[in-house]
C-alpha cells in the first residue's frame, strides 16, 4: 500500500506497475530454474513516452472517466482500453488503485500497451473517493461491494469474455485479498505484488495491514496516511456529463499537493497520536486506527483486510521481496490459500515468486544486484513475462503459456545468491534447529561477550541494559517502504547499532560448513524488567569475515501483548517472562568463514514507534521512562533461536 531513494521505489507501487527487464545470458552455473523469455512479443520497454501513445490510440478504443456504477449508486472513475482488432470478447486485466491515474506514465503506459498487444483489454479505476470516483474513501476501498460490483460490470460488457486478471503492487494489490474471498465468477486469475497491508491476521502474524508488528506500531502507516487520506479533498459536481468529466480531466487531475514535511524530525513528535494533527491535518483515517488499543480490536475486523478465518476463491502468482515491509505475512497467506482455496483448482494454483528486492522494485533485479551494502549476483527474472503467461493460462486457457508443472515457489536465496524453488513454505525437508543466546553477563554491543551456540548454557547470568525512549536504537535497513525516507531498507551493515551498549549482540563462531535456511525464524527470550511494559526487538544477522553485518530480518514485541494481542498482561518488577515473538521470514546461506548473530535491544526507531515504558495508552503519553531490562539464558530460563536449517 503506501523523497530519497525510497520515492523512486513508491513511484512503482504507486503506479501498480513492475517493468520487465529483459532477459539476460546467465554467467557460471544455470540457476536451478530460469525465468524463461517471454518471446514472440513487441518488447516496449525502450520505447519512448511519445512513441508508446501513439501506439495505443493506434490500436485501442480508449474510453476515460467513465462512472462505472456501484449498488448504492456511487459512481468509480474508470478509463477503459481496448483492442481494435479483436475478433470477439476478449479477457481483461484490471487495476484498481487510489493513487494518481489521470494520465498514463511510464511503467503503466507500458502495460497497457503490452495488454492491448497482447489481446487484453485493460481498465484502470480509481477507489470510491480518490480523484474523479464519487463517494467517501475508505483504505482497500470496499473489495466485497466495490470490487465485486466492477467485476460483475465488466464481466456483463459484450466485449468481456467474462474473465478478468486482477494485477497490481502495493496498495494495487492489496485490496485484491479480500476480493478473492468472494469468489466471484469471473475472478479468473490475480497477480499480488507486495500485498502484505491487505493482510489482517493471517497464523502468528496480526499485523493488521502493516499498523503492528507484534502489537507495536510501525511508523510508515502514518507517514502514508499524510500523502494519502485527504479529509479535506476538493470534488467537482457529480452531476457532471461524462464529456465534461472527461474535459475537465485535461486541466486538472484533482491531485492536491500538501505541504512538505521533514519526516526525519516529525517522527520525534509526542504524543505518536498527534503526528499528524500536530502539522494542522484535521482528524482522520489515522487517528480512528490509532485509538484502537490493541491489534486484535475487533474494529480491525471491520474493514478491507483479509483474514485467516476466510475462504480464498482465486488463483494467484503472487511477487514478494525480502526487504519489504510484510514478507513475513505474505508467504504465510500463500501458504493459507494453498489450503483454503474453495476448490482444488484455486488450492492447486498458487504460485510464488521471492526475490532479494524491496517493495515493489522486482524490475531492479538483474545481474550484479545489491541490496543495502551487499552484492548478491545475478538476480535477474522476467518479471511481465510471468505475469503475461500466467493469464494466459487462466484468462485465455492456453495451459501451455504457464504450465502446471510450474515450480510452486521459486525464491531467492542470499548468500549462495541462486535462485531456488519449492513445493511448499517452509521447503520440505527444513530442519527447525535451535541457536542459544549465551554469554557471561557481558553481551553489550559487538565489543561483549555473547555468544550462539547450538549447544545449550548451563547457569549462566543474565544480560542487562537500560533502555531509553529518549535515546532509542536507530533502524538501518531491513524490511520496510513507503516511510518519507526515515528507513532505506535493505540488506545494510548493523555495526553501528551494534556498537551500542544497550543493544545485545549474540555471535556464533566462523562456520567450518555452509548454513543454509528457508523459512521462518522464531525468537524464544527469556526476560525481565523493572517498568512495568517495555518493547524487546530481536535481529538475524549474516556476518562476513571482513565484519559487515547484513541484517537479513528483524522482529519485535511488546511486553504487554505476550499472552495474546486482544489483551494486556502487565509486568512485574523481579519476575521472568517467556517471550515468543512474530517469526522473522528469510532464505540465506551463511558460508563457510561466516558467523550468525542475533542482536536484542527494546527499540528500532524510526521504524516502530517508541514504548514509553510507563504501561499507559503509550500512543497518546508525553513523557517516557527508562527501562532496566534483562535477558536471561540459564538452564532453568533459556533465550534461543530457531532456524529453518534446510539439507
Amino acid at each position: 500500500m503506501k523523497k530519497t531513494r525510497l520515492i523512486l521505489v513508491s513511484v512503482v507501487a504507486l503506479s501498480a506497475i513492475v517493468v520487465s527487464l529483459p532477459a539476460r545470458p546467465q554467467t557460471g552455473p544455470a540457476p536451478a530454474i530460469p525465468f524463461s523469455s517471454d518471446a514472440g512479443f513487441t518488447d516496449y520497454s525502450k520505447w519512448s513516452q511519445q512513441a508508446l501513445e501513439a501506439e495505443l490510440a493506434r490500436r485501442a478504443i480508449i474510453e476515460r472517466k467513465v462512472l462505472m456504477p456501484m449498488r448504492d449508486g456511487v459512481g468509480l472513475s474508470t478509463d477503459i482500453y481496448r483492442p481494435k482488432d479483436a475478433t470477439g470478447p476478449v479477457p481483461t486485466i484490471f487495476v484498481r488503485t487510489p493513487y494518481n491515474m489521470n494520465s498514463l506514465q511510464g511503467g503503466t503506459l507500458r502495460q497497457v500497451v503490452e495488454a492491448i498487444d497482447r489481446g487484453y483489454a485493460y481498465i484502470g479505476q480509481n477507489e470510491r473517493g480518490r480523484y474523479f470516483s464519487e463517494g467517501k474513501f475508505e483504505i482497500l476501498g470496499y473489495p466485497r461491494t466495490d470490487g465485486y460490483d466492477a467485476l460483475t460490470w465488466i464481466a456483463d460488457q459484450s466485449w468481456s469474455n467474462k474473465k478478468v486478471g486482477t494485477l497490481g503492487c502495493s496498495s494495487t494489490a492489496e485490496w485484491q485479498l479480500q476480493l478473492a474471498a468472494t469468489n466471484h465468477p469471473a475472478h479468473a486469475a490475480m497477480v499480488p505484488m507486495a500485498s502484505g497491508a491487505g493482510i489482517g491476521r493471517v497464523g502468528e502474524f496480526h499485523e493488521q495491514g502493516n499498523w503492528y508488528r507484534g502489537g507495536v506500531p510501525r511508523t510508515l502507516f502514518s507517514i502514508w496516511l499524510y500523502g494519502v487520506d485527504n479529509p479535506l479533498r476538493a470534488q467537482i459536481p457529480e452531476d457532471l456529463d461524462a464529456k465534461t468529466r472527461q474535459y475537465l480531466s485535461q486541466y486538472s487531475d484533482l491531485n492536491p499537493k500538501k505541504p512538505d514535511v521533514t519526516w526525519a524530525k516529525q517522527v520525534w513528535h509526542l504524543p505518536y497520536a498527534e503526528m499528524l494533527t500536530a502539522l494542522g491535518e484535521p482528524a482522520g483515517t489515522n487517528e480512528q486506527l490509532i485509538a484502537r488499543d490493541r491489534p486484535d480490536d475487533l474494529d480491525w475486523y471491520k474493514g478491507g483486510l483479509y483474514h485467516d478465518n476466510e475462504k480464498w476463491g482465486v488463483p494467484a502468482l503472487w511477487y514478494n521481496s525480502w526487504y519489504d515491509v510484510s514478507i513475513g505475512p505474505n508467504l504465510a497467506l500463500y501458504d493459507h490459500a494453498t489450503k483454503a482455496g474453495v476448490d482444488a483448482e484455486t488450492r492447486d494454483n498458487q504460485y510464488a515468486i521471492v526475490g532479494p528486492s524491496v517493495h515493489c522494485a522486482f524490475s531492479a533485479l538483474g545481474p550484479d544486484f545489491k541490496s543495502g551494502d551487499r552484492q548478491l549476483g545475478d538476480a535477474t527474472m522476467d518479471v511481465n513475462g510471468e505475469v503475461w503467461k500466467f493469464f494466459d493460462r487462466f484468462l485465455k486457457s492456453k495451459t501451455d503459456a504457464f504450465p502446471a508443472t510450474t515450480p510452486k515457489i521459486r525464491y531467492f536465496s542470499m548468500g549462495d545468491n541462486q535462485w531456488k524453488t519449492a513445493t511448499q513454505w517452509p521447503p520440505k525437508g527444513v530442519t527447525e534447529t535451535k541457536l542459544y543466546l549465551r554469554s557471561s553477563g557481558r553481551a553489550n554491543s559487538m565489543f561483549g561477550d555473547g555468544k550462539l551456540s547450538f549447544t545449550a548454557p548451563g547457569n549462566e547470568p543474565s544480560d542487562s541494559f537500560a533502555y531509553d525512549p529518549k535515546n532509542p536504537v536507530q533502524t538501518i535497513g531491513g524490511g520496510d517502504c513507503c516511510n518519507g525516507g526515515v528507513v532505506v531498507p535493505g540488506a545494510f551493515d548493523q555495526r553501528p547499532v551494534e556498537a551500542r551498549h544497550d543493544v545485545l549482540v549474540y555471535t556464533s563462531d566462523p562456520l567450518t560448513a555452509p548454513v543454509t535456511i528457508a523459512g521462518f525464524v522464531d525468537a524464544i527470550l527469556s526476560v525481565s524488567s523493572d517498568a512495568k511494559d517495555t518493547d524487546f526487538a530481536v535481529k538475524l544477522v549474516d556476518v562476513a569475515p571482513d565484519g559487515t553485518a547484513y541484517i537479513l530480518d528483524d522482529t519485535i514485541l511488546r511486553a504487554r501483548f505476550r499472552e495474546g494481542y486482544d489483551r494486556e498482561v502487565f509486568m512485574e518488577k523481579g519476575k521472568t517472562y517467556k517471550l515468543d515473538f512474530t517469526p522473522m521470514t528469510t532464505a540465506n546461506t551463511f558460508l563457510p568463514g561466516h558467523r550468525i548473530r542475533v542482536e536484542v535491544t527494546s527499540s528500532s526507531f524510526p521504524k516502530y514507534s517508541r514504548n514509553l515504558n510507563t504501561g499507559g495508552r503509550n500512543a497518546f503519553e508525553k513523557d517516557g521512562v527508562i527501562a532496566n531490562n534483562q535477558v536471561k539464558h540459564s538452564r532453568a530460563e533459556l533465550s534461543y533461536i530457531v532456524l529453518p536449517i534446510v539439507k
